[in-house]
């Protein structure tokens, strides 16, 4: 329902604007006062010493000191700002519902208990509520909004006391004897450090993540049915006599099809690319090569969806007219229509890294190689891509996985079919159109339908982990040798 004072609603909504903004503006504050900490620190060390000419009596450079005033005055202000900003609502909802009258919350359902936190979240924000305004929610808003006011001015008066006290601190132990350079030099490897942490904890939690939800899965169904059986089915049947009463999740008709569309992409992507790199780092003019090598990467920047038009409305049907007058039964959504057009797709992939490896062989080897009297192609074939062949791996190898993970393409062109079939002229689906699908719309992640997008998202992360050491050992077996 509409609340009772649209003006009222319209200028809480402005605060909260006006709350976003000043968030900025604090950050922005911050960053001032580190400047400010950067002049201070740096005239301070200078002015310790007598001048700008005595400055070789410093432990460190001026512009150290002053970066580690700048550091101290930012970091830890930040890190609240950080902390304060993440955590102010809970703490706010937490005193907004102590606030509330028992008979409130008196035999609420955990559903009911949200949607009315949400009720009071939306009312003091200028929203659209969906239970009616009483005087108790409003007040209850009305409680929110004080808090976040109050929030807000507190922010503010602690991470400025906080930045400004931190530059004072600092200023006041700036000396001649400071090592101020290995401070910073510390922080700054600390700051790395923590990025770094939060990289490698971000892909361990993904991991961790699926491979739980993946053992739910594994409880309910065996795993020999998953990876050996030949029938997908995950739709939990409403009938005994449908397809398995509990669904069938066999997904090796969903490997064959990722096979089955990659190797059609790779087939395209790696001769057209590579190729392509090699006429444009050997034989191609600079003026030719200033225009062929931007146009072949604007390949790379086109939509997938655009793709995926075009392999539905252009490639496919000239696929299957092709084959009607070859005499060949070929699907309208074919998985040869989906591989040529994802090989396009991925062709600036393999393209512009082996143009990039090959022009880094150094030009020594091609001169001893002409001194050898070898011809350019006797060069390129025994010479440069010998040396190059790590990155044009690499290169192909980030073209397999664009391929795998490919999705849009895969959906318009081949359909959503899991046959099990090798016949690139039929429809078949891949294991990420499937993990969409599954994953499409309100789900209960209790049931195994959508538990086994975890399972297949688990498989996949593996295989593609598996490719990556396989090439990896091959590329330093192969350098060892050449080397």
């Amino acid at each position: 329902m509409r609340l009772p004072m649209p003006a009222l609603g319209i200028g809480l909504l402005a605060l909260i604007l006006t709350m976003a903004m000043s968030s900025w503006l604090l950050f922005l504050s911050v960053l001032l006062i580190m400047a400010l900490a950067y002049q201070l620190g740096r005239r301070r060390a200078i002015a310790q010493v007598g001048g700008p000419t005595k400055i070789k009596r410093l432990h460190s450079l001026p512009a150290y000191h002053g970066l580690y005033a700048a550091l101290w005055a930012g970091i830890p202000a930040l890190f609240v700002m950080g902390l304060w900003i993440g955590f102010q609502d809970q703490v706010i909802i937490a005193q907004v519902i102590d606030a509330l009258s028992p008979t409130q919350i008196e035999g609420l359902s955990p559903g009911q208990f949200n949607l009315l936190i949400s009720d009071i979240r939306n009312l003091a924000t200028g929203n659209i509520v969906s239970a009616q305004v009483t005087s108790e929610l409003q007040a209850a808003a009305d409680h929110y909004n004080r808090l976040r006011a109050l929030s807000r001015i507190a922010m503010w008066v602690v991470v400025l006391a906080l930045a400004l006290g931190a530059t004072l601190m600092v200023w006041l132990q700036i000396h001649p004897s400071l090592r101020a350079r290995n401070r910073v030099e510390s922080i700054t490897l600390a700051i790395m450090i923590v990025f770094s942490s939060i990289a490698i904890l971000t892909t361990l939690g993904i991991v961790l993540s699926v491979v739980f939800e993946s053992i739910r899965f594994f409880k309910l169904i065996s795993p020999l049915e998953f990876f050996f059986g030949l029938t997908w089915s995950p739709q939990i049947a409403l009938r005994a006599d449908q397809v398995g009463a509990s669904g069938a999740f066999g997904a090796v008709p969903l490997f064959v099809g990722t096979l089955v569309i990659s190797v059609i992409a790779m087939l395209v992507a790696v001769p057209i690319g590579l190729l392509s790199a090699i006429y444009l780092s050997e034989y191609a003019s600079r003026r030719v090569r200033a225009v062929a090598k931007p146009l072949l990467e604007v390949l790379a920047g086109i939509p997938t969806v655009v793709y995926g038009f075009f392999a539905a409305l252009t490639v496919a049907p000239f696929i299957r007219s092709l084959g009607a007058w070859l005499g060949l039964d070929v699907a309208s959504e074919s998985a040869l229509a989906a591989g040529l057009v994802m090989g396009i797709m991925i062709i600036p992939f393999v393209s512009s890294l082996s143009d990039d490896v090959i022009n880094a062989v150094p030009q020594a080897m091609r001169d001893g190689s002409y001194a050898l009297g070898a011809t350019q192609s006797e060069t390129i074939r025994r010479v440069i891509i010998p040396a190059a062949l790590p990155g044009i791996i690499g290169g192909i190898l980030l073209a397999v996985s664009r391929a795998i993970g490919e999705t849009m393409i895969v959906v318009m062109a081949a359909g959503l079919s899991a046959n099990l079939s090798i016949n690139p002229l039929e429809s078949l689906t891949t294991v990420t159109v499937q993990i969409v699908t599954l994953l499409t719309g309100d789900q209960e992640f209790d049931s195994p339908k959508t538990l086994a997008a975890f399972a297949l998202g688990l498989t996949l992360f593996v295989v593609t982990l598996a490719l990556n050491v396989v090439a990896l050992s091959i590329v330093r077996k192969y350098r060892e040798q050449y080397e």
